[in-house]
């Protein structure tokens, strides 16, 4: 079920030019008899949507637009209904509250009241898990709809031989509504996208072309960021990442490749967390790959995963001789699903922990990202003349 509301009003068209603010002191949620209440207050009136998604249960709101600035989810005061709560940038223009509920709970009520400020109060009640998914969904709606995957009807791009530049897909992390890792004010969205923007200028320098698949504080959900990296007809994927790890110490550059089977159990909760993340952004994650099309996906993995090692080994060794320290196992496998295009040798670069003191300060610094920007640089020049070659080969 879609709950929306609008106004085309001249006095409601001039209430709704400004940004609203959260009051986060006086929103909250809290459970009720049979269900759960949210009140939000807002320095002012604004559109808004409100809509379920299952698997797990889900409550998203999204406004145009909401600055939630003072709203921590850890400090947000929850109600036993809710697990989990994320805000923040959907797309340009566009806000977005998740709350991701202990049970089914489907909207009963929903209204905004307006005065100064505007109340949104949400009345939720417990139902049945089939009613709540059959009511469940992402609205096809053109003012809210996230950019759908990317069709690609034409032949598959041909694998470079040397004969043109090698097109480098670089995919910060996180973006919007997903901040990624935070400490001591350092967001990984931000940082990586201020890295991926460093790099690109090295690659480009080097003789390379490269495409982003966010150039701004964007949410880009995961499966869009390979499609993103097909429709400007990549050759090579990097995923860039500095998380923070709650399970024992970490630190050093790590440098990941898709496998079902994850090299180690930190490394099982970090593909975890990333897909975690997807979910709490309010992502529809009912449709999936069918029998057959895994099967072909499988069959294409059988060229591309060698060449993705290929690559991840060259990486080691870039960074390795340009920053020095890495993670002790700098080499490791995990299920990222952004590494899961067949046709597009992928790898997930961790340029460090922001868990870690010594890497933060790494991060944060503009010599050391350099330096591992020059890395990452001679690693692809060095892959790319082996992977030409082998192509040069195979094709003869």
């Amino acid at each position: 079920m879609v709950l929306a509301l609008t106004w085309t009003g001249g006095a409601w068209a001039q209430a709704l030019t400004g940004l609203a603010r959260i009051d986060a002191e006086a929103s909250v949620v809290r459970d009720t008899h049979g269900g759960a209440e949210l009140a939000l207050v807002l320095s002012q009136p604004v559109p808004y949507r409100v809509f379920t998604l299952d698997a797990p249960p889900r409550l998203v709101l999204d406004f145009s637009e909401v600055d939630w600035t003072g709203l921590s989810p850890e400090a947000f005061d929850r109600a036993e209904a809710v697990s989990a709560v994320a805000v923040g940038t959907i797309r340009p223009g566009w806000s977005r509250m998740v709350l991701e509920l202990a049970e089914p709970l489907a909207v009963r009520e929903v209204s905004m009241a307006t005065d100064t400020d505007a109340v949104v109060t949400l009345a939720l009640q417990t139902v049945a898990a089939e009613v709540f998914a059959a009511a469940s969904g992402a609205p096809d709606s053109a003012l809210f709809r996230l950019p759908r995957p990317v069709v690609d009807l034409t032949a598959p791009r041909r694998r470079p031989t040397g004969d043109r530049p090698v097109v480098v897909a670089l995919d910060p992390g996180h973006g919007g509504i997903d901040p990624g890792a935070e400490r001591d004010g350092v967001a990984e969205a931000d940082l990586m996208l201020g890295f991926a923007s460093e790099l690109r200028e090295v690659l480009i320098r080097a003789g390379f072309e490269v495409v982003l698949t966010r150039d701004a504080d964007v949410f880009v959900p995961l499966e869009m960021r390979q499609s993103l990296a097909r429709a400007g007809g990549a050759d090579v994927f990097l995923s860039l990442h500095a998380d923070a790890l709650a399970e024992g110490r970490a630190s050093g550059a790590t440098i990941y490749t898709l496998a079902q089977t994850a090299s180690d159990i930190a490394s099982e909760k970090l593909a975890e967390r990333h897909d975690r993340a997807d979910l709490l952004a309010g992502v529809d994650l009912s449709d999936q790959d069918d029998v057959v099309a895994g099967v072909l996906m499988d069959l294409a993995r059988l060229e591309t995963a060698p060449r993705s090692d290929r690559l991840a080994d060259a990486l080691v060794d870039g960074l390795k001789r340009n920053i020095g320290r890495l993670h002790k196992r700098p080499r490791l496998e995990a299920a990222f699903s952004v590494l899961k295009a067949a046709d597009i040798p992928s790898v997930l670069i961790e340029l460090g922990f922001l868990s870690s003191e010594r890497d933060l300060a790494n991060l944060v610094s503009p010599e050391w990202r350099a330096k591992a920007a020059l890395g990452i640089r001679d690693a692809l020049l060095a892959w790319a003349a082996e992977d030409a070659a082998e192509a040069a080969l195979l094709r003869q």
